[in-house]
């Protein structure tokens, strides 16, 4: 039985030929000029821990099962595979500029964008593609440079600023004004459930003196920290309207019966995907 999933006026919940896939209404208001969407773990072929939508290749599935959970979010968001283009994620804060010839890496042929958490692009009918578990999935989109962009925000990621790394490889490459950019922050673990150590404090503390504004401590070693919150207010500091940023407000961890969760699960679950493309 589904869990009382709490919607908000922050993102559109689709169910299309079964796929159920989250989009955002910041993004979906370009949808004539880019595709997007975030999935869930529902509308997919796949079983066991991975039921039923996994799109990780590197989880407890078959390729096979992997590859039709594909075909069914590309017909959803009506985009053709061979235009993906998958991250080979290491909890870093490097972005990679990709065009029509890293198409189908990943998936179809061999990746070597081995080391990149974050995913951008300015070509047509390139699809960036981007895993989740619980990390936080950061999308970017400059309408007027026509200029794309993901990235994997886990709490190393987010210790990075990888929000900050992605506006300033934006601007670099493509010559994007941050204040023209759009950008959402996607379901991941909340705060309610992100409990972590006084050594990931301290990590956190040596970088960012503000960061005792995203935590609740619970007992002198056992700390929750906002990761949603802190990476808008990243994206903030670095030139983005804080109107042009979308909050999910999603827990992965607390929905797990619609998110595939590495906490929520014991470590034994799928992944998810945030897919981007320019039309």
């Amino acid at each position: 039985m589904r869990k009382n999933f709490q919607y908000n006026k922050n993102i559109t919940y689709n169910s299309i030929n079964g796929v159920e896939i989250i989009q955002f209404n910041n993004l979906k208001k370009y949808e004539s000029i880019i595709s997007h969407g975030f999935t869930t773990r529902i509308g997919g072929v796949s079983t066991g821990e991975c039921s039923s939508l996994n799109m990780g290749f590197n989880r407890n599935d078959t390729r096979e099962n992997v590859l039709e959970n594909y075909r069914r979010v590309a017909s959803a968001l009506n985009i053709d595979c061979n235009n993906m283009v998958l991250s080979k994620q290491v909890h870093d804060s490097k972005i990679k500029s990709v065009d029509e010839e890293d198409r189908g890496k990943g998936i179809f042929k061999e990746n070597d964008l081995h080391g990149y958490d974050g995913l951008m692009t300015d070509k047509r009918n390139v699809a960036l593609v981007t895993f989740y578990a619980d990390c936080v999935p950061l999308l970017f989109f400059d309408p007027e440079k026509k200029v794309i962009a993901e990235s994997h925000s886990g709490w190393r990621g987010t210790l990075k600023e990888i929000a900050k790394e992605t506006i300033i490889a934006m601007n670099r490459e493509y010559g994007c004004n941050a204040e023209n950019i759009i950008a959402a922050i996607g379901p991941s673990i909340g705060e309610c459930c992100f409990e972590v150590g006084k050594e990931v404090y301290d990590e956190f503390k040596a970088r960012h003196q503000d960061i005792d504004e995203y935590c609740k401590w619970l007992n002198d070693d056992k700390l929750k920290i906002d990761l949603q919150r802190f990476i808008k207010r990243t994206m903030i500091n670095q030139g983005i309207r804080e109107e042009n940023i979308c909050m999910s407000e999603i827990c992965t961890k607390c929905n797990n019966d619609i998110f595939f969760s590495h906490r929520g699960d014991n470590g034994r679950t799928g992944s998810m995907t945030s897919i981007m493309q320019l039309l």
